[in-house]
C-alpha cells in the first residue's frame, strides 16, 4: 500500500548555513524531480525549496527505502556527503505528512505565521512537479486540498491580518538600530517580491532616498519608478555603499554579491558612519565576514526571528482556529485515502457491467437490425441505466465500509459474487 512521506528541514531545525547548501543551485528542484522520477521505489514526488525550508514530498510503498533515496539525493544536491545534515531533517508519514503539508500551506509552520508567500511557493513547486510528470493521483489531490485549506484559513481566521512579512521584520530591525529611519538612505539589492515589500515599508517609515540594484536594469527601473527611487546596476554597488545607511539584499544569486573587501574599501570615506546590512537571501548575498568590520552591522534571515514577537499573541489565538480547520481537512483527506482501496473493485464492477451490455447487444444485433438508429440508441441507454442501478448499491455499500477494518472481507466477497477475477482464476 502506498504511503505519503515528507522529508525536509526548515528554519526551526536547520541553520541558514545548511539550508543554503540546497538553495544555491536554481536547478535544484528540477534535478531532484528528475532523480525521483527515475527511481522505481518512488511512485509520486514533489520538491519544495525556499529560503526557509527544503522538503521532498513522496508517495512510496517502502518508507525506509524512500527515506534513503531522498536523503542521498539531498546529500548529493547540497554536496553534503558526510550525512551529518540528517540530524536536522524531520520525517512525517501518512496523515502526519498530510497534516504537515496543510500547516505549511496555511503558513502555520512559517517563520512569520500567516505570511502569504509560502502558498505561492508551494503552487510553483506543484506546477513544476506536474510539468516533470512526477505528481500523480495522491499528490494531485493532496495539493488541491492544501490550497483549499489555505483559503479556508485565510478567510475564516484573522491570521493573515495579524501577520508580518520577513521584509516588515527587516525594516523593524533597521528601526531598532537607528531608532528612526527619517532622513536615512537605503539600497535594495534585488527586485523581487520581498524587495518590493521592503521598499513599501521603508517609504512608510520615512526613508529619504532609495536606490534599487538588480541583475537586469530593466527590472530595477520598473521597481524604482513605482517608489520614486533610483535604479542602479550591480556594478554600481561599491559606489552606493559610500553614501547609504541601510542595505537590504534579497537576490537569487548563487554567489556572494557584496564581499568583505568591497565593504572595507568604502569605510574610510564614510568617516565612521554606521552601515547596516540586512541579508534575507538564501544562499546569502553578503559575505558574513563583513560583520567583523568596525561600524558595520550584518543581520541575516535567521536574525529576524525575534522581531515579530509583538504580534505573536494575536497570531496564536488565530492559529488555534486555523489548527482546527487543518484537523477537519486531515480527517476528510483520510476518508478519501481509504476509498482508494475500493476503487479497483468499483472499476472492475463497471467494466464487467459494460462488457455484459456490449455482449448482449451484439448477440441481439439480428433482432435490433430492424430498429432505427434512434431506437437502437434508446435500447443502449436503457441497458446501461438498468446495469448502473444494479451495481449502484454494491458500490455505495463498499464506499461506506472504506474506513472499516472489515473492508478486505467485503471486497473479497464482492469480487467472488460478481466473479470479477474470472480471468485470473482461469490462468
Amino acid at each position: 500500500m502506498s504511503i505519503i512521506l515528507n522529508i525536509g528541514m526548515n528554519h526551526q531545525t536547520a541553520p541558514i548555513e545548511l539550508r543554503e547548501c540546497l538553495a544555491s543551485d536554481p536547478m535544484t528542484t528540477k534535478k531532484a524531480l528528475a532523480t525521483m522520477r527515475d527511481t522505481e521505489e518512488i511512485k509520486e514526488a514533489m520538491f519544495l525549496s525556499t529560503c526557509n525550508r527544503v522538503e521532498a514530498l513522496v508517495v512510496a510503498e517502502h518508507m525506509d527505502r524512500a527515506w534513503e533515496i531522498v536523503v542521498n539525493l539531498m546529500g548529493n544536491l547540497g554536496n553534503m556527503g558526510d550525512r551529518s545534515f540528517t540530524d536536522h531533517l524531520y520525517r512525517h508519514e501518512g496523515l502526519q505528512a498530510v497534516r504537515h503539508v496543510f500547516r505549511v500551506a496555511s503558513s502555520l509552520d512559517s517563520m512569520v505565521v500567516g505570511e502569504p508567500q509560502i502558498l505561492g511557493q508551494i503552487k510553483a513547486a506543484y506546477l513544476e512537479a506536474t510539468k516533470e510528470k512526477t505528481s500523480g493521483v495522491i499528490i494531485n489531490r493532496l495539493m488541491h486540498r492544501a490550497f483549499h485549506v489555505a483559503k479556508r484559513v485565510r478567510t475564516e481566521t484573522g491570521i493573515s491580518e495579524a501577520a508580518v512579512s520577513i521584509s516588515y521584520a527587516a525594516v523593524e530591525l533597521a528601526k531598532k538600530i537607528f531608532h528612526e529611519l527619517e532622513g536615512k538612505k537605503a539600497l535594495l539589492i534585488g527586485a523581487g517580491e520581498m524587495a518590493e515589500l521592503a521598499a513599501r515599508h521603508f517609504m512608510a517609515n520615512g526613508i529619504r532616498s532609495m536606490a534599487v540594484a538588480n541583475r537586469t536594469l530593466e527590472r530595477a527601473v520598473e521597481v524604482a519608478q513605482e517608489f520614486g527611487a533610483t535604479a542602479v546596476s550591480l556594478q554600481e554597488i561599491p559606489y552606493q555603499l559610500l553614501d547609504v545607511d541601510i542595505v537590504l539584499s534579497s537576490t537569487a544569486s548563487s554567489e556572494v554579491v557584496i564581499t568583505r573587501d568591497m565593504v572595507k574599501a568604502c569605510l574610510r570615506k564614510r568617516r565612521n558612519r554606521p552601515l547596516f546590512f540586512i541579508d534575507i537571501a538564501v544562499p546569502r548575498d553578503i559575505d558574513p565576514r563583513v560583520n567583523e568590520l568596525n561600524n558595520v552591522f550584518l543581520f541575516d534571515i535567521d536574525d529576524l526571528k525575534g522581531i515579530t514577537e509583538s504580534n505573536l499573541e494575536q497570531r496564536r489565538k488565530e492559529a488555534g482556529k486555523a489548527e482546527r480547520i487543518v484537523e477537519e481537512e486531515v480527517i476528510k483527506f483520510d476518508r478519501w485515502l481509504k476509498t482508494l482501496a475500493v476503487v479497483p473493485t468499483i472499476v472492475s464492477l463497471r467494466e464487467k457491467a459494460e462488457a455484459i451490455i456490449r455482449g448482449e447487444l451484439e448477440r441481439s444485433s439480428g433482432v435490433l437490425a430492424s430498429l432505427s438508429p434512434r431506437q437502437k440508441e434508446a435500447v443502449e441507454i436503457l441497458s446501461r441505466s438498468i446495469a448502473e442501478k444494479i451495481i449502484n448499491d454494491p458500490i455505495l455499500f463498499l464506499k461506506g465500509k472504506a474506513d472499516r477494518p472489515t473492508l478486505p472481507t467485503y471486497l473479497d466477497i464482492t469480487r467472488k459474487l460478481f466473479n470479477l477475477d474470472e480471468n485470473v482464476e482461469k490462468e
